[in-house]
């Protein structure tokens, strides 16, 4: 995650994009870009979204999105001081102890 981190500010930074990288443009873009992934999936049956990565052209725009939601997540924690791996296996210890393997293995129900 360094590596990326340090990629993607190292990209804005050489493109004097800093200035406009603030925490709501950043979350904004996120969102746009999550919106732009959603949209591959947008009209397919489940199955079908279990086998995009099979179509070489919609494997290629998925992919292609996911990079962009990953640097732009990157970037926002980078811009908020955030570890970005720190937060994420924070955030999976604290759903562990809400979803208990033993309660709730092979239930979609949220508590």
């Amino acid at each position: 995650m360094n590596d990326l981190t340090a990629s993607v500010r190292a990209f804005a930074e050489e493109r004097d994009w800093q200035q406009f990288h603030t925490a709501k443009n950043l979350a904004m873009a996120l969102a746009g870009e999550v919106g732009e992934l959603l949209a591959e999936f947008q009209w397919l049956t489940p199955e079908q979204s279990d086998t995009v990565m099979d179509d070489p052209e919609a494997g290629a725009r998925v992919r292609a999105e996911i990079g962009d939601v990953m640097i732009y997540l990157t970037r926002l924690a980078d811009v908020l001081g955030i570890d970005l791996e720190e937060a994420a296996l924070s955030k999976l210890d604290e759903v562990a102890q809400r979803y208990p393997v033993q309660q709730a293995k092979g239930s979609a129900a949220k508590r």
